[in-house]
């Protein structure tokens, strides 16, 4: 579980995190990330793929199914590795207003093992400074 304050109010974190061309600018754990696919249908049912690219040229694909879309202040989906598809997990993005901004709470649970845990929890942090920086 990880919390931020960002500088945005919630239906522009929202829009944020449901639309491809906004992720494309901040998601991914590091800088030195870029996205070069971020499809996303965020309705229940929808899917969503993104495709990650270091520096080395290597791709990361990371995809799910939007469980749960309730603008502008809830996100539940599945996450999963395409490398790993049996190693699939859940993500909650809630949304509070707060004052000057809004709050963000990201749950990631149902990991296999706490490697997978930790190595997550390092990109989300990384990801939500990105994602801070995008909104500033």
């Amino acid at each position: 579980t990880l919390s931020r304050f960002l500088r945005a109010s919630p239906e522009k974190v929202f829009r944020a995190w449901t639309q491809g061309e906004a992720l494309k600018r901040w998601f991914g754990p590091s800088d030195a990330m870029t996205i070069v696919i971020a499809d996303v249908d965020p309705r229940v049912g929808g899917r969503y793929r993104i495709v990650m690219r270091a520096p080395d040229g290597e791709e990361h694909r990371v995809g799910g199914v939007y469980r749960e879309v309730t603008p502008p202040s809830k996100l539940v989906f599945t996450w999963a590795w395409e490398s790993t598809p049996e190693r699939e997990s859940l993500v909650t993005v809630s949304i509070a207003p707060a004052e000057g901004g809004a709050e963000l709470t990201l749950v990631h649970e149902r990991f296999a093992d706490d490697a997978a845990r930790e190595r997550h929890n390092q990109g989300w942090l990384g990801t939500l400074d990105r994602l801070a920086r995008d909104l500033a």
